[in-house]
């Protein structure tokens, strides 16, 4: 994983905070994300991860605090802030009556791109979705329905892209999908803030991790920081057995290459 270091960062929070009612939900949350970086937001279930990811796309207001996305106020800008971000949230945001090209060139439209059917082109040769551009997104898999979604969330080139919960209902496959398509966003220098509550997906795409626990960000680092806050790792030889996602991926890999061999 490739990470642009710039002195400003794509992401700046300060003691943000948001009740619901008598529900403290964020409890002074202070966060930096690096520019062109992917970033985990870890958290259980109502740990307040896209109340978060919300007030930082400008669809709520914080009760208290300042949060500024590529240096804009999130309350005082947020014309500007939505111009510079977007967002994909956990379950797709496709039209499955249209075909791929056509929920592209729609978006492309209503960010007033000039040429809407190139820029789909190119972002269907961008996400590997070309041999199925003038199918309805219905008959899509989960994996190809969501890099669907993600590459609408691009159109525009934004500087930061919020993706709460992208793999949340995706089989072993198409989690892989997504993964290999935001680690090829980040080599590309997109800024990614990412939410999940899959270890292994923070462990595979982050290069930094924040954790929010009680309404605030109790642990953040690298991989290697928050590994290091344990006791040293004793060692010990064992067998490894495979998981059951290991034996998935190899069955449904293998059968796959055996039918296209049968198919000649």
């Amino acid at each position: 994983m490739t990470t642009t270091h710039h002195p400003t960062p794509a992401l700046e929070v300060r003691g943000l905070a948001r009740s619901f009612g008598e529900n403290r939900v964020l409890d002074g949350v202070d966060l930096t994300v690096r520019r062109g970086s992917v970033h985990a937001l870890l958290g259980s279930n109502g740990a307040g991860k896209t109340t978060l990811v919300r007030i930082l796309a400008t669809l709520l207001q914080p009760d208290a605090g300042t949060a500024l996305v590529e240096g804009f106020d999130v309350v005082e800008r947020p014309v500007a802030v939505r111009r510079t971000i977007s967002l994909t949230g956990q379950f797709a945001a496709v039209d499955e009556i249209l075909t791929g090209r056509e929920n592209l060139e729609l978006v492309a439209r209503l960010r007033r791109e000039r040429d809407a059917r190139g820029v789909a082109t190119a972002m269907l040769e961008r996400f590997d979705l070309v041999d199925a551009a003038d199918r309805a997104a219905s008959t899509y898999s989960g994996g190809m329905r969501r890099r669907l979604d993600i590459a609408m969330s691009l159109i525009g080139d934004p500087a930061v892209l919020f993706l709460d919960e992208p793999t949340t209902g995706l089989d072993p496959q198409a989690r892989q999908e997504v993964w290999r398509t935001v680690q090829q966003l980040a080599a590309d220098g997109t800024t990614v803030l990412l939410t999940t509550q899959y270890l292994e997906e923070a462990e595979r795409l982050a290069d930094r991790i924040s954790i929010l626990h009680g309404g605030r960000i109790i642990v953040e680092g690298s991989l290697a920081d928050l590994r290091a806050l344990l006791p040293p790792a004793q060692v010990e030889y064992i067998e490894r057995q495979p998981s059951l996602e290991d034996v998935f991926l190899a069955v449904v890999g293998g059968r796959t290459a055996l039918t296209s061999q049968e198919s000649r």
